[in-house]
């Protein structure tokens, strides 16, 4: 974690210790960036914006530079801006502060999943009920077509290649080019109702997507 509040960075570790996460931390950016070339067993990056030195949005492309790792930034800036040049400079995810403990977490355990388990991933999706033909934009449900809103498309698209994972509202407004950057939360759960109704009409044996509380929605 490259975080200059010391106070906030030791009650992120002591939270994340409990679920066998162990967290590294300095406050300086370049020392941060020395760490990542020395010790290549670093999984995941939590990354503050304001820092001394040099601001996180001109280290990201020096982090890119030495290595692919997931970052996280975790930031009291909610500007708009901060989030998009974040997320193009290589950023897998913006945390806004303040937040919950336990949605970084749950963020960082659908980022090392999807990460670690690739083979396992393509397998299942392949066995599984949807499938996604991106060039056409459509996606199919036990063989029959959807008629779904570029919206709509993307959630589910993102929902099906998480595999299972865990996926937070705002990162369903991230995802997509059709939601805009200031939309509610709400508006998520709206979309997320309708592709559920879409899904039921094929199959409402069950509910696909799963709201997880707190978070956001999970496709099972």
């Amino acid at each position: 974690m490259i975080e200059d509040d010391l106070e906030l960075a030791q009650i992120i570790t002591d939270y994340l210790a409990s679920f066998d996460i162990e967290v590294t931390n300095t406050d300086s950016p370049y020392n941060g960036l020395s760490m990542l070339s020395v010790n290549k067993e670093f999984q995941l990056i939590i990354l503050d914006l304001t820092l001394p030195e040099i601001d996180g949005l001109e280290l990201l492309p020096k982090i890119r530079e030495k290595s692919e790792i997931p970052i996280i930034i975790s930031s009291a800036r909610d500007d708009i801006l901060d989030k998009v040049m974040g997320l193009e400079r290589g950023a897998d995810d913006y945390l806004p502060k303040p937040y919950n403990p336990r949605e970084l977490q749950a963020r960082i355990k659908t980022i090392l999943k999807r990460i670690d388990k690739p083979s396992e991933v393509k397998k299942e999706e392949h066995n599984s009920a949807f499938n996604i033909k991106e060039e056409d934009m459509q996606i199919s449900f036990q063989g029959s077509s959807l008629t779904l809103t570029l919206a709509e498309y993307d959630i589910l698209k993102l929902l099906i290649q998480r595999n299972g994972g865990v996926i937070a509202r705002e990162d369903f407004i991230y995802a997509s080019d059709s939601i805009e950057d200031d939309s509610s939360l709400k508006n998520i759960d709206v979309i997320i109702s309708r592709i559920r109704s879409k899904l039921s009409k094929i199959d409402n044996s069950k509910t696909y997507i799963k709201s997880v509380r707190g978070i956001g929605y999970q496709l099972v």
